[in-house]
């Protein structure tokens, strides 16, 4: 009997794992699980290669909707079933399905548990971090069974109540947590005169990408001036965000005859609206996107690097980080002293994790794109900087390219995707060690700018 126990001792040891590696094999167990779902002969139709499903599994799981194949007609029922699990468990994330089963079968959390809750959603204690991962799963089932509901409603007129009821279940998993799957070969482009369609999925990814903390902090606070300082930071700054991305979309397709200049007033604003707020992390359109302009498409792919909130489904740098950078700029030009917000003062802590957080996502960036174009010389600059992005950012949009990429070039894009779904801090917190010193070193006067 010791001797077994010793045996299960020195197991244990053995898999002791740092968070972010955790965090890394969950998803790679999620996509190799979901990989090999797919690859039974009744979850596609026709011939699906081991890489095609490979792919198919790892953009679910990194909720980034990229596809070389037409899922509503390459799997069955049962594979788009499997697919709409892994969007699930990606979005939610597998850390916090972890720590639920950690919580079920403990009465605390260790030290090793909390720092997981802490970087996986923010909280140490075992009752915050208990309260936090039931919220994020109620919340996630409440706002996917609304969208489900109206959908099937506004589905009805087109198809019988099952495909209805399907149809909407996928799309609801699909938009809140980001993932940009779409059943059908055009995306949403045949519903972009249906209001109850569109807004209906445009809430749920902005929802989704809002930040579950954020969620949790107004249904405490039910007021603006109760919200904490984070609230009420992201809040302001999507609605910024969204307001701006509508102008300038409406402005720079309104005369475009590829995209919204043969659509009524209505419909532009309609399209213009959910152009601007997908690509903050969500792979749908409603208007063909490699027919966009050039500067639209600049602005999407600003969009898709910035993302969503903090503990959301969205990916991206998170719109903390942009705001933080803007302010912190804004604070230099200033010559004041403090960066201050909402009369807060901002640690510079905050300042440099964010700096190093756009940074290490530029670079992720500018590696796979620098790839991309080695491998695909055929292909146009803009056309692979934009699938490097959306990789990367894990949004999911396309200009139409994926399915003609080789496959070194689509092993590319599932690292980025991989990459991008763990987070640059944690992606470097995996591949570096942390070093702390003790030795203070003098100042050095360095010519920046």
């Amino acid at each position: 009997m010791k001797f077994y126990d010793q045996l299960i001792n020195k197991k244990t040891q053995s898999i002791n794992l740092s968070p972010p590696s955790l965090l890394a094999l969950g998803f790679l167990s999620f996509i190799i699980i979901g990989t090999l779902l797919l690859k039974l002969p009744f979850a596609h139709e026709g011939n699906v290669s081991w890489l095609e499903a490979l792919f198919t599994a790892t953009s679910a799981v990194t909720i980034t909707g990229l596809s070389v194949v037409n899922i509503g007609e390459a799997y069955t029922t049962f594979g788009q079933l499997i697919i709409m699990l892994l969007i699930q468990c990606g979005g939610l994330g597998f850390m916090t399905f972890a720590i639920l089963a950690a919580l079920s079968l403990s009465t605390k959390l260790g030290l090793k548990q909390q720092v997981m809750a802490q970087e996986t959603i923010g909280q140490t204690s075992l009752a915050r971090a208990s309260f936090t991962v039931k919220a994020v799963l109620l919340y996630s089932l409440f706002f996917e069974g609304i969208g489900t509901f109206i959908l099937t409603f506004t589905w009805l007129q087109y198809y019988d109540f099952s495909d209805a009821l399907f149809y909407a279940a996928f799309y609801s998993i699909s938009a809140f947590n980001n993932g940009g799957f779409s059943l059908f070969p055009d995306s949403l482009m045949s519903f972009s005169g249906q209001y109850a369609v569109t807004l209906t999925i445009s809430m749920l990814y902005i929802i989704g990408g809002i930040g579950f903390v954020v969620l949790m902090d107004i249904k405490r606070a039910h007021k603006w001036k109760k919200l904490s300082t984070n609230s009420k930071l992201i809040l302001s700054t999507i609605a910024g965000l969204n307001l701006f991305a509508f102008i300038m979309i409406w402005c720079l397709e309104a005369n475009n005859p590829l995209t919204l200049a043969p659509m009524s007033i209505g419909d532009q604003a309609l399209n213009a609206w959910f152009h601007a707020t997908v690509p903050r992390s969500s792979g749908f359109n409603s208007i063909d996107v490699a027919s966009m302009s050039d500067p639209a498409t600049l602005v999407t792919m600003l969009l898709m690097f910035i993302g969503g909130g903090s503990l959301s489904t969205a990916g991206g740098i998170k719109v903390g980080t942009f705001i933080i950078v803007v302010l912190s700029v804004i604070t230099f030009l200033r010559r004041a002293d403090e960066v201050t917000v909402f009369k807060h003062s901002i640690p510079a802590t905050v300042t440099y994790k964010a700096l190093a957080v756009i940074s290490i996502t530029a670079m992720l960036i500018f590696i796979g794109f620098f790839t991309l174009l080695i491998l695909e010389p055929n292909k146009r600059f803009l056309d692979l900087l934009f699938e490097a992005v959306s990789a990367a950012c894990t949004v999911g949009l396309s200009r139409g390219i994926t399915s003609e990429l080789q496959p070194a070039s689509l092993y590319m894009l599932m690292i980025l995707m991989f990459a991008g779904r763990l987070g640059p801090l944690t992606l470097a917190y995996l591949i570096a060690t942390p070093k702390k010193s003790r030795l203070s070193h003098p100042n050095a006067e360095i010519q920046v700018g």
